[in-house]
């Protein structure tokens, strides 16, 4: 991405953590941002730094994507706007803690629908423009969960991750020819409130630091891929590591392999 660029990014879920840093990085590669999310707030305070630090233009929407319209009203108030957005940040996301039937539907139907119609429909809202104009940039946040077994907890926070990858693949094998990459971005342990949010602070804080990343280094790292051309990227020499021997492992014994260790990482239902 040129730094001289003044194309228009949009970032989800941009409040804090990895969408925060991403918004960082593309502004100061010079982009201009919408940034949305739920908390007005923080997207105020992040606008202002942004502005102030790079001088570039950052537009805030608040919206909250569990809401069945709002990718439709988010994609409709950036073109009263008359924004034409040509870099497209899928990152809004969080966890669900505990076993599957330890939540109502509702609160899985919210989760289905943040981190996976959320993604697709404003991929599909905001593709034409792009295709039309020569020029597009689609990231979805994925994860390292995507690429390794399942675990219990957190039921389908590794399911959800799958599927953006796979979409990416078949995203960005359609589109390669009309200069819009498309990338599913595979983070493995980040800093940021992921896990005080789902309440897992206490068993990863017992990790060790070797396995983390910041959200800097994967918001830098993603967005060089990106710009790459490549189409699955897993962020840090570690997390690709373990990618790769999760691959080589039969399918069984990777399964009991996390069946063991998913309690220092996953919160579990009281037994």
């Amino acid at each position: 991405m040129s730094t001289t660029s003044t194309r228009w990014a949009l970032v989800t879920g941009a409040s804090a953590g990895i969408g925060a840093a991403i918004a960082r990085e593309l502004a100061a590669r010079g982009h201009d941002l919408v940034l949305t999310a739920r908390r007005e707030d923080r997207l105020a305070a992040l606008a202002e730094e942004l502005r102030g630090r790079y001088g570039r233009r950052v537009e805030t929407i608040r919206a909250d994507l569990a809401e069945p319209e709002a990718s439709a009203a988010l994609c409709a108030e950036i073109e009263r706007r008359g924004i034409a957005i040509d870099v497209l940040i899928n990152n809004a996301g969080y966890g669900v803690a505990g076993h599957y039937l330890a939540q109502p539907w509702k609160v899985h139907a919210d989760f289905l629908q943040v981190l996976v119609t959320a993604p697709c429909e404003l991929a599909y809202r905001l593709l034409p423009g792009m295709q039309q104009r020569g020029y597009g940039r689609i990231a979805n946040i994925a994860s390292l969960a995507g690429h390794v077994p399942g675990s219990a907890g957190h039921t389908m926070y590794a399911a959800s991750k799958a599927f953006l990858i796979k979409f990416s693949q078949s995203l960005g094998l359609e589109n390669r020819e009309r200069g819009v990459k498309v990338c599913a971005i595979c983070p493995g342990f980040t800093w940021s409130e992921f896990h005080d949010v789902v309440g897992s602070r206490e068993q990863v804080s017992r990790m060790p630091k070797w396995l983390w990343m910041t959200a800097e280094d994967v918001a830098r790292e993603g967005l060089d891929a990106l710009e790459r051309g490549e189409i699955v990227y897993v962020t840090g020499r570690v997390n690709r590591t373990i990618k790769a021997l999760v691959k080589l492992l039969p399918d069984r014994f990777a399964l009991n392999l996390v069946q063991r260790r998913s309690k220092d990482f996953r919160v579990q239902d009281p037994h």
